[in-house]
């Protein structure tokens, strides 16, 4: 028997039988030894396979360098959550396979699902899910990935009740599929999950409005569940893009490839800007009903939210209704960079509220809103220094600030500004568009492209440059925006049902030069096998004045 020679975790080197699974290489190393102490408190739940993320249950057929992934890392969870979602798809087609379930976006730690009937989740439906879970659990059934040709896989989505899978079936032209299998369940392979089901022992299964919220671990603490903490803000956005995917007939990547073959994806992105601006407008008309109140705008949202965008169409609905928003940049409020606090590495932390000078920021606030004329600072980046910008401003009739930046719904900003003259918009891009029936597109890589697309368009940064800094603008992102999204009085969503096809043509270029070598690899080929699932668009159909072209570039705006 042929045999290959391994490096496991970047130390050790194994000669193991061609074809071995990954999990049987880590035991035959002796690393099953480690798992449930200090070292390793958990048993890993995939594996890197040369930087590319793998399940356990995979052949290396190679040699290769090989590192266990454990739970509590990022992606570590993101299996054991593909893995949650997996298991109960399996309980409501054992239940009720009569009903499409169908996963929605991320609230919280958790998913939230519902069945396309709009009938609501009962709570003895509830209940029955919940036990078969705990039951599959108990049971340790193995999670097997099976090779199926095209014919029979598709013929089996056919008959499965799982239209988005099916239709992305339609997509896939390859001899033969590969499947995830648990006794005589089946789905599409969208990503590894764990090996067994006994590993999926933490999560919770609760009622949320007319569906089921599947609540996970987080992350650093994988097998311990936090209290739950509601964000109706999120749901209130999900709702409406049900609504809207009823209207654009497109609630999956199967669903848009259909539209965009037939032709019709020139009348399909005119309806999503058209619904996009009429929520902008909307929100225009809430303005205008507490104009009598609200003297200034904040908005906020995470990076490659659409947020600088969207307040430049805000403000173009409002001057249609006889507003005049002004403009401030929140960046020139910034403290001289001598006093700007450091981070844990002891480098200047930009995007912690205290790199702002919060007093003169409301003090110049209060004045304006009193009648009285402020000089705007201006921030020399190059010396690092504040200084007078020789701008003067007032606020007259039908004038109305407009604030923008991270901090904006952080009450900490403006403390002394009345509630009642404030009004807090979140922008994100939350799209609702899934992989198929039970897979979600992540929000983090939908914006994680469209930053990808904007650093290499105007910034001159490469696909691997963008993916080493991602996880940082996570991080700030955790500490500065998301805590704060539940406070917000509207929420926007900029996600654009049609734009995965056209950021697909800018990406995946980019995406081909991470190499296995790089330690960017894993993200890039994770987003490439997402992306290698959409029909491209071209990007002459994207409307000048979209948010998208913040991105990919030829705006009708200035930035």
């Amino acid at each position: 028997m042929s045999t290959i020679t391994l490096t496991i975790d970047g130390y050790r080197e194994i000669s193991v039988p061609m074809g071995s699974s990954a999990e049987e290489i880590f035991i035959q190393s002796g690393m099953e030894q480690e798992w449930g102490t200090s070292t390793h408190p958990f048993p890993p739940v995939a594996a890197l396979v040369n930087n590319e993320l793998a399940a356990l249950s995979a052949p290396v057929n190679a040699d290769c360098k090989i590192a266990p992934i454990y739970p509590d890392s990022p992606m570590g969870a993101e299996v054991y959550r593909h893995s949650l979602c997996f298991l109960l798809a399996m309980a409501a087609k054992a239940i009720v396979p009569k009903r499409r379930l169908i996963v929605s976006m991320a609230i919280g730690n958790g998913y939230y699902h519902y069945f396309d009937d709009e009938e609501p989740v009962s709570p003895h439906l509830l209940n029955s899910l919940c036990l078969y879970m705990r039951d599959i659990v108990a049971k340790n059934l193995t999670i097997r990935i099976i090779m199926q040709s095209w014919n029979s896989v598709f013929e089996y989505f056919e008959q499965s009740n799982q239209a988005e899978t099916f239709s992305l079936m339609e997509y896939i032209n390859d001899p033969f599929v590969l499947l995830n299998e648990c006794q005589d369940y089946k789905d599409l392979h969208i990503a590894p999950l764990v090996p067994r089901t006994g590993l999926l022992s933490v999560w919770e299964l609760m009622p949320y409005r007319r569906g089921m919220l599947l609540r996970f671990p987080h992350t650093k603490k994988p097998y311990e569940m936090d209290p739950f903490i509601d964000i109706p803000v999120l749901y209130d956005i999900a709702e409406e893009y049900e609504q809207k995917a009823k209207v654009l007939n497109a609630g999956s990547i199967g669903a848009l490839n259909k539209i965009n073959q037939s032709g019709g994806i020139q009348d399909f992105i005119l309806m999503a800007e058209a619904l996009q601006n009429k929520k902008l407008a909307a929100i225009a008309d809430m303005i205008a009903e507490k104009s009598d109140k609200t003297k200034v705008i904040l908005i906020a949202g995470p990076s490659s939210s659409g947020k600088t965008t969207t307040a430049k169409k805000l403000s173009v609905q409002l001057r249609a209704l006889g507003f005049k928003p002004i403009h401030i940049e929140l960046d020139n409020y910034f403290v001289d960079r001598s006093h700007t606090p450091l981070d844990k590495d002891g480098k200047p932390d930009f995007e912690c509220l205290e790199a702002l000078d919060i007093e003169f920021l409301n003090r110049q606030l209060l004045d304006l809103f009193e009648g009285k004329e402020i000089e705007l600072p201006e921030f020399d980046f190059k010396s690092g220094i504040r200084k007078p910008s020789g701008t003067f401003i007032s606020i007259r009739e039908n004038e109305i600030l407009m604030l923008e930046g991270i901090h904006g719904l952080n009450e900490r900003l403006t403390p002394h500004i009345p509630a009642d003259n404030k009004l807090k918009i979140y922008v994100s891009a939350l799209t609702q568009l899934n992989v198929d029936d039970h897979n979600r597109v992540r929000t983090t890589d939908y914006r994680l492209l469209r930053r990808m697309v904007r650093d290499y368009n105007f910034r001159g940064h490469d696909a691997r440059e963008t993916l080493s800094m991602w996880s940082s603008v996570q991080r700030g992102e955790r500490l500065y925006i998301f805590p704060f999204q539940g406070d917000a009085d509207i929420a926007f969503n900029s996600a654009l049902d049609y734009e995965l096809g056209v950021l697909k043509v800018f990406a995946e270029p980019l995406l081909r030069t991470v190499k296995p070598h790089h330690a960017e690899y894993t993200d890039a080929r994770r987003i490439q096998a997402f992306i290698s699932r959409i029909s491209p668009i071209s990007p002459q159909y994207v409307p000048s004045d979209s948010i998208l072209r913040e991105f990919i570039g030829s705006s009708i705006f200035k930035y």
